[in-house]
């Protein structure tokens, strides 16, 4: 049951999760240095370096979701699990872009940052597709 359509958004958020980070900017610096994902391991900080490990976790999970097509349940909740992911690391970049000053260390914020936001849209949709899959195989349980 690798066809369905929950599939194809869970496979979309591991292109997401796993792939795009490290081909988008997070941001631009003053001296023109251009900050991917991979480079903020470098970073002396714990919150910042953890962004891309999360990235990756969020990938893995999504991965192993699609894999689990025989137990929605755990697929939703696996689905929920990666959407809790995706804010966390949505929050330590807002929290990272934000403390940042304007001109001094980042010119100007990539489209990177935008990134977990795509992922949970379509972890909500993936959700979603679960969701009426469920209710339709309950629906057809109570027919019987």
């Amino acid at each position: 049951m690798l066809q369905r359509i929950q599939s194809i958004y869970l496979l979309l958020a591991v292109l997401v999760s796993a792939v795009l980070p490290f081909v988008l900017n997070l941001w631009v610096s003053v001296d023109g240095y251009v900050v991917y994902a991979h480079d903020l391991l470098k970073y002396d900080s714990v919150t910042v370096s953890s962004i891309p490990v999360l990235f990756y976790a969020s990938a893995f999970v999504s991965f192993i979701t699609i894999f689990k097509y025989k137990n929605r349940q755990s697929q939703f909740v696996l689905g929920r699990v990666n959407i809790l992911i995706n804010l966390f690391i949505l929050g330590l970049l807002v929290y990272h872009l934000q403390s940042l000053s304007g001109e001094v260390f980042a010119s100007e914020k990539g489209i990177g940052a935008a990134l977990p936001l795509i992922a949970i849209v379509l972890l909500v949709m993936a959700n979603r597709a679960i969701k009426k899959d469920e209710d339709l195989v309950k629906s057809v349980d109570r027919l019987r």
